[in-house]
């Protein structure tokens, strides 16, 4: 094996394990979208990292390439329709309700105590 194809190879495992650790804190986030309560929620945990371990031993490249496909496609379909949002978090209830007040206004932060000047 050359020194290109060994850099090729390693480049190509790199990205391939970035995608697999990107997919799979994906699907653990979005498991708490639909397990509410954490005693669901580990449980569920569980059977996700299991699936992970599964594959784990797989050395093929393209066998890889084509899991992590298979695995962002089916969490693609079995996304959460209504995912919870952090409310202070852009989307949530709570972003912006308090937004800074407009040009010109005046803020006294002294709250009625007089200078003692």
């Amino acid at each position: 094996m050359s020194v290109a194809s060994t850099a090729g190879y390693l480049a190509r495992r790199a990205a391939q394990k970035e995608r697999v650790r990107i997919l799979y804190r994906r699907a653990l986030k979005e498991t708490l979208n639909w397990a509410v309560h954490r005693h669901l929620f580990y449980n569920d945990a569980d059977v996700l990292r299991q699936r992970f371990e599964a594959n784990k031993h797989v050395e093929d490249l393209d066998t890889i390439d084509s899991l992590i496909a298979d695995g962002e496609a089916q969490h693609n379909k079995w996304r959460h329709p209504d995912p919870y949002i952090v409310p202070w978090a852009p989307g949530g209830s709570k972003f912006t309700r308090n937004p800074p007040p407009p040009p010109g206004i005046e803020i006294v932060y002294d709250y009625g105590r007089e200078d003692p000047a």
